[in-house]
């Protein structure tokens, strides 16, 4: 029930204060005031109204009670008649308080009280009296007994509360940006974009985003002397295999030469997984492009090299801000992996507003649910789940897709391909 953004809350715990306070100032405070007042004004007019009846019984008759009581009525600012129409009973509308209050105070200040009209549409109080000659009707302004302007304080609270909130929601929007700011910064990096970011707002903010840009550089400097490491490293294996190859080269051929020609050319190929491993976060930059065109030139790329590989329906028009080419080296992984252990291998790509997912199935023996989690670990080679007599493969290449996944803030996922009965591999990328 509560909202979800920091904004939101922070709002309402501004304004759950604030309209409890004006609810318990209105309701409590002002109400019981009012009706306070309502009553000792009420007790005036009962003192006068008493008069008029005691002045009304001692006359000897109608004609001369009446006249007696506008004699007296008169200066006091009251109406006064002898009436059968004196009203009866209790007339107001539903949300006159006051009016609750006035009618309690006659009718226990005035034993020969019968009746209320406290209409809505007139100003004027009509109160109805049983004297010894006969019903009498007393009229005078509701002023005398209310209020004239209960509301004036409650109108003012509103006002000064309505003002105080949309001053604190500008203040708190102000507070609060930076706190946006951070987050687009960090969810921009874990996707392996690099977005300006400028320390601002509080103490506090100001902290978090200064460990946020610290952790950030160490990252980026971790990347780069790895990458640096695995370049330096395999470059100087790269000279001695170059003068075993060379050597070998030069050397009679026999079943002893070939089979270490065999051995250098999967050491050479190791090498360049653990470069592709290692390079994996800094082949390029984001940019907008198709993700239908991207699994276009793997699929391409892999017929080239006499794969068989289908290709679902593919969306149109659609862009996402994506690292093409190392999109393609995840994407081009999967499929070497799916064809190294099935026949075919099935692609597919489907696009959301909020993430790119791509599918790649094999027809092959699949991997086991309780270590498809160790299969996305690096260097993991399953060898009672898929088939390693088909060489050139040293536990990099899932490995590979999963980081790159999760360097666009996506995930890769492995499961059972419902159609062809293989692994289904689903590479999540956030858009």
């Amino acid at each position: 029930m509560l909202p979800r953004g920091l904004f939101g809350r922070a709002a309402l715990i501004l304004l759950v204060p604030v309209v409890t306070l004006q609810l318990v100032v209105s309701v409590v405070f002002i109400q019981r005031h009012f009706e306070d007042v309502t009553r000792q004004m009420t007790q005036a007019i009962v003192l006068e109204l008493d008069y008029l009846v005691r002045l009304v019984e001692g006359a000897p008759d109608r004609a001369a009670a009446e006249a007696q009581a506008r004699a007296v009525a008169r200066p006091l600012a009251l109406g006064v008649a002898l009436t059968e129409a004196a009203p009866r009973g209790e007339m107001r509308v539903f949300y006159d308080l006051s009016g609750r209050v006035v009618t309690g105070t006659l009718a226990d200040g005035l034993p020969e009280f019968r009746g209320i009209d406290l209409g809505a549409a007139s100003r004027i109080v009509r109160v109805g009296l049983d004297t010894a000659q006969g019903p009498m009707e007393v009229s005078f302004d509701r002023r005398r007994v209310s209020a004239s302007n209960p509301h004036q304080l409650l109108v003012l609270m509103v006002v000064t509360g309505l003002l105080m909130t949309v001053i604190a929601y500008l203040f708190l929007r102000n507070q609060l940006r930076p706190i946006t700011r951070l987050a687009a910064a960090a969810e921009a990096f874990g996707k392996g974009r690099l977005v300006p970011y400028k320390l601002s707002g509080a103490t506090e903010v100001r902290a978090a985003g200064r460990a946020f840009l610290d952790m950030r550089d160490r990252i980026e400097r971790q990347i780069e002397q790895r990458t640096l490491m695995l370049s330096g490293v395999s470059h100087d294996l790269r000279t001695p295999l170059t003068r075993l190859k060379l050597e070998l080269s030069m050397a009679e051929e026999t079943p002893e030469t070939q089979a270490m020609q065999r051995d250098i050319d999967d050491m050479a190929r190791m090498i360049d997984t653990f470069l592709d491993f290692a390079r994996a976060d800094a082949l390029d930059d984001p940019e907008p492009c198709d993700p239908a065109e991207v699994l276009a030139r793997v699929a391409a790329r892999a017929r080239t090299s006499g794969g068989a590989v289908e290709i679902g329906e593919l969306p149109q028009g659609t862009h996402a801000m994506l690292r093409p080419l190392a999109v393609e080296r995840a994407l081009q992984n999967l499929v070497d992996n799916a064809l190294r252990h099935g026949r075919v291998a099935g692609l597919g790509v489907s696009v959301s507003p909020e993430s790119v997912v791509y599918t790649v199935e094999d027809d092959g023996p699949g991997i086991p649910a309780d270590r498809r989690e160790q299969a996305l670990q690096p260097f993991q080679r399953l060898d009672a789940a898929r088939a390693q007599d088909k060489g050139g493969s040293v536990g990099l290449g899932l490995a590979i897709a999963s980081d790159i996944a999760r360097g666009h803030g996506g995930a890769l996922r492995l499961g059972q391909s419902a159609r062809l009965g293989g692994l289904k591999a689903e590479l999540v990328l956030a858009r």
